[in-house]
């Protein structure tokens, strides 16, 4: 009897840099762990998958008390790109891959890209917007088909 592949399903609803990392970091390793892995896209998570808009993903310093400045000091203008400069920075020094080559890993290691449709219509963002890497587009429907059977699924 054929063993049954673990599956995961991660739900990506912010699109920020420091938020968009962890769902491919994750969903890849899933990936090479042989699980058939998936990615939601709904809401702000739209940005990581919509074209001009995933290549310049930001983190903002405003409510995030990780940052290493002030949260006072977020406020002023400039801010968001001082702690975009400073995150890119850190990453680069680390050698971590960049976003794009996340995405392309995680395709490499068979994971699904889903948009989600009900979110494209309120945003006004059509397939032709989208990276070439994204699937289908799907409703919460069909996304909970999914979910019935997963063995993990996380909201990131």
């Amino acid at each position: 009897m054929a063993e049954v592949k673990k599956k995961i399903l991660i739900i990506c609803t912010k699109g920020t840099l420091d938020m968009a990392f962890p769902p491919f970091m994750l969903a890849s390793t899933a990936g090479a762990m042989d699980w058939e892995a998936h990615l939601y896209f709904t809401f702000w998570g739209m940005d990581i998958i919509t074209k001009g808009k995933s290549e310049n993903l930001k983190i903002s310093p405003v409510g995030n008390p990780s940052m290493p400045l002030p949260n006072i000091i977020g406020v002023l203008p400039g801010m968001t790109s001082v702690a975009t400069s400073m995150m890119k920075g850190r990453m680069e020094k680390s050698n971590m891959p960049t976003l794009q080559s996340l995405i392309e890993m995680a395709k490499q290691m068979g994971v699904q890209f889903h948009a989600c449709t009900t979110t494209m219509k309120m945003m006004g963002i059509t397939k032709d917007d989208l990276i070439p890497e994204v699937d289908d587009l799907i409703g919460a429907a069909t996304y909970l088909d999914m979910a019935a059977d997963a063995d993990v699924t996380l909201f990131v």
